[in-house]
């Protein structure tokens, strides 16, 4: 099975206090029901108030992140058999987010 990567960027996401509201709720119903059947992996939202550093490998931290770089809003990732149950999934996010969903396979690895 693959995983998948289901998301959307932040300034997608033009909605009313109350429509925010009622997204949550529908959003989080949707990660239910892919916990019952057991395709949730992993998911939530990018906390925008804390910026992104970039490490390098000898351990130093800046503030200059790579250019064009950018991850903002929320994911999750689902592991399905096919990309048309991925699909499916993303069709989901979307209607109870009430914004259109990105969706990007990861590349298989044994180990992971």
């Amino acid at each position: 099975m693959a995983k998948y990567l289901i998301s959307f960027p932040s300034e997608a996401m033009q909605l009313t206090a109350e429509e925010l509201q009622q997204a949550s709720v529908d959003s989080h119903a949707v990660v239910a029901e892919a916990k019952a059947a057991g395709v949730w992996v992993f998911g939530g939202g990018i906390d925008e108030s804390i910026a992104p550093v970039l490490v390098s490998a000898a351990g130093a931290v800046s503030e200059k992140i790579h250019l064009g770089s950018r991850l903002t809003g929320g994911f999750a990732v689902f592991e399905v058999p096919t990309r048309e149950e991925a699909i499916e999934w993303a069709q989901k996010l979307a209607k109870s987010c009430r914004t259109p969903q990105e969706l990007r396979v990861f590349m298989f690895n044994p180990e992971s």
